[in-house]
């Protein structure tokens, strides 16, 4: 894969994490299982991305797209 692609690749997720702060998902699980009656909840939960880690990915996608520019 050219150095390229991947520059442009970090700067796009990197840009992704600071606009977003994260996501959540929802899963089912079973409380009651009795023969033919069953209950299930359902449980959210939220993935954090850090902006942090963006802002790094944005910097490093961006001098190494710099550097593959230069050459």
């Amino acid at each position: 894969m050219k150095p390229s692609i991947i520059a442009i690749l970090l700067i796009v997720i990197g840009g992704t994490m600071l606009a977003y702060e994260g996501f959540t998902y929802t899963t089912r699980e079973k409380a009651i299982d009795l023969g033919p009656i069953q209950v299930t909840t359902e449980k959210e939960h939220f993935v954090y991305l850090p902006p942090v880690l963006g802002g790094v990915l944005v910097i490093g996608g961006v001098l190494m797209l710099l550097r593959s520019k230069g050459k």
